[in-house]
């Protein structure tokens, strides 16, 4: 088993470069991710990075495709778009040889959305040896707060 931090083969690099600018993962994140990408969720979410480090990481996506049936984004999507984001700060945190498992995540949703872009904003709560612990606040366009989530991932050994 690889942990996520071994540089990718040259066919898979090749594979999900094009996913990876997309996504808007900074250069240095491409040996990371180069072997899986962002994921296929993330991919149809429409997520999109502007900052990513184990203590900050920052996303929007839009409301349109992801919206449940009475039209407004889905609190699933909402989820998903906080999960997407303390996952990846926690497996930034872990670091080479270690990878982050989610073992908690709840998310408060506060106001609807209908249509436009939002924007999650990932702060470190906690960032330790075996755990990490994020908060996730999802905002609209005019920066009115959407939901707060929190998560929390196990930090562990990956075994060879």
């Amino acid at each position: 088993m690889m942990d996520n931090f071994t540089p990718a083969r040259s066919a898979d690099e090749a594979r999900f470069k094009d996913e990876l600018v997309d996504a808007g993962i900074p250069e240095h994140l491409h040996d990371w991710l180069g072997e899986f990408g962002v994921g296929a969720l993330v991919v149809k979410m429409g997520i999109r990075f502007l900052e990513m480090s184990p203590e900050r990481t920052v996303a929007t996506m839009p409301v349109e495709g992801n919206t449940q049936v009475a039209g407004i984004l889905h609190g699933g999507a909402h989820v998903v778009l906080a999960e997407t984001l303390g996952s990846f700060a926690a497996g930034m945190h872990a670091g080479p040889g270690r990878q982050a498992l989610g073992i908690e995540v709840g998310a408060t949703h506060h106001r609807a959305i209908a249509a436009g872009t939002v924007t999650g904003t990932c702060t470190a709560i906690h960032l330790g040896r075996t755990l990490a612990t994020h908060e996730i606040v999802i905002t609209d366009e005019q920066g009115r707060r959407l939901s707060t989530a929190r998560i929390t991932n196990l930090i562990r050994d990956i075994s060879a």
